[in-house]
């Protein structure tokens, strides 16, 4: 058997080969269309390991399309369908700022706009139909949607993860008028109660279906044009589904690549354990707690500003990686991130035309990275290019830009692990650090003498391990659902439980 996994970064894109004679990885640079940077680190893999690409057995991908869509807003043109007097749903949220005591700080704007939020005449009550369906209403909402030529359409009605009746027969109204658009249920994305995650959820699903829809259909064709079986992708969850499983529900792929990280850190360490992911763009951490994977799981959190109910491994983001660009805000302090130089120019030691200051630059000033070998990719390091854009901070000599660059960098890095360990009744101390990605290692020792961890694993293949989370993965949905009974009811309890977690097409689903 030969398992490939490849994980695009904002830097680099990694491959991993796992087959009969070992482990085999590469590193190429990421590139604008993530589908030709996945199969050239497969090629360059498969040429080191030797294998032909039909040879491959088993081929999993992680992707930050969904994440990336979403963070830039490149979506769809996308409507809200909900129940008549609840237009305003996705505005009003839950009347929380993020931040109490700055009046100017408005909350993260829906992706769906107000004059694209339409209503049906309906009501479903928590036990029984209120109102019936009036179909009239939909037809007219059909006509409204056309006008707009909207390109996906969400669905949320009243106590649709109750009694989904009216919202499938809504969806399916809509898909029939509606032939070209991506069309997401609420009941069939996040069958949970809480009226606003859910529709922003739903929003969210259907505003990447479209773009989602035709990256996977790109990398398809590309996998198929180099030989390659058809990849299946990494889900949030940690586990893996197929290209047209992914398509249906695109919103399950916003944590695709970190959640390889943690999958192959539930494998290779031991809990309690730290994870701690920096690579080229981020950094991502997460606590690894003794029992089974399912306690690394949350079934809410926030994604580029978004509240998103699916289940999720517990993963902590800061714009805190080795591309990461630093500069001086107008008060004086040092800030790093969360722009990043990316792959293209990358940071200014690459000699591929960047100028800004990264954390990888101050790294080589001092004197963390070999000039004498390339990194990756056939990269050779310019110092002197890292100095020059270190001391245009003006803030110093290259080396004392270099400590300070790095000090923010590391404190940004220290209280995302303290989030998830911290904050969450977890003691840092009592637990390892597991440390990877391109830069993770370099910083491993620091962090942990801050967290007062006593033990640093950092693996032969931890620039990749990402990669190796992938190729690792078992073909595995996770659903969760909302279920409203009676104490005196258990059996039933048992039952829909039951029925949510059967195994389905040779595949594992965890409720």
């Amino acid at each position: 058997m030969n398992a490939l996994g490849v994980d695009v970064g904002g830097t680099f894109t990694d491959a991993v080969l796992v087959g009969p004679e070992g482990m085999v990885t590469a590193k190429v640079l990421s590139t604008r269309s993530q589908e030709e940077g996945v199969v050239a680190a497969a090629g360059e893999v498969l040429e080191r390991a030797g294998v032909a690409p039909g040879d491959v057995t088993h081929f999993v991908h992680g992707s930050t399309v969904a994440t990336n869509a979403l963070l830039e807003r490149r979506l769809a043109r996308t409507a809200l369908v909900t129940t008549k007097g609840f237009r305003d749903l996705l505005f009003l949220g839950r009347q929380a700022r993020p931040s109490l005591y700055r009046l100017h700080e408005a909350p993260t704007p829906p992706v769906v706009e107000r004059e694209l939020c339409v209503e049906v005449d309906e009501r479903m009550g928590p036990h029984d139909v209120i109102r019936p369906l009036d179909e009239a209403s939909v037809e007219r909402a059909v006509r409204r949607l056309k006008r707009a030529r909207v390109e996906a359409v969400a669905v949320c009605l009243l106590f649709a993860f109750r009694d989904p009746a009216h919202e499938a027969r809504v969806a399916e109204l809509l898909r029939d008028a509606l032939p070209g658009a991506f069309v997401a249920a609420s009941h069939e994305v996040a069958a949970e109660v809480r009226e606003f995650e859910r529709a922003t959820t739903a929003t969210i699903d259907a505003a990447l279906g479209p773009p989602t829809g035709r990256y996977l259909g790109r990398l398809k064709a590309a996998a198929e044009q180099a030989g390659l079986p058809e990849p299946h992708v990494m889900l949030s969850s940690g586990g893996v589904a197929t290209l047209e499983q992914a398509a249906r529900h695109p919103a399950a792929m916003l944590l695709s690549g970190p959640a390889g990280g943690a999958v192959a850190a539930r494998i290779v360490g031991e809990p309690p354990a730290l994870g701690f992911d920096m690579g080229g763009t981020s950094c991502d951490t997460f606590f690894l707690a003794e029992g089974g994977g399912e306690s690394d799981l949350t079934v809410q959190r926030q994604v580029a500003g978004f509240p998103v109910r699916l289940p999720m491994v517990d993963i902590h983001t800061v714009s805190a990686g080795g591309g990461s660009i630093a500069w001086v805000d107008p008060g004086g302090a040092l800030r790093v991130g969360p722009q990043s130089a990316g792959a293209d120019p990358g940071p200014a030691c690459y000699g591929r035309g960047g100028s800004e200051p990264t954390v990888t630059d101050a790294n080589l000033v001092l004197g963390r990275l070999p000039v004498e070998s390339p990194i990756a990719a056939g990269l050779r390091l310019d110092r002197d290019a890292a100095r020059a854009a270190l001391e245009s901070l003006g803030i110093g000599s290259a080396e004392e830009a270099a400590q300070g660059v790095v000090a923010v960098a590391v404190n940004a890095m220290v209280q995302a692990l303290r989030v998830v360990s911290v904050e969450r009744g977890h003691d840092p101390a009592a637990a390892s650090l597991i440390a990877f990605g391109g830069a993770g290692p370099l910083h491993a020792c620091e962090l942990a003498t801050q967290l007062g961890a006593r033990r640093v694993l950092c693996l032969p293949a931890s620039g990749v391990l990402s990669a190796v989370g992938l190729a690792a993965a078992e073909r595995r949905r996770d659903a969760s659902r909302s279920l409203l009974r009676p104490l005196a009811e258990a059996d039933g309890l048992e039952r829909a439980v039951a029925e949510l977690a059967a195994a389905r097409d040779g595949e594992t689903v965890r409720a």
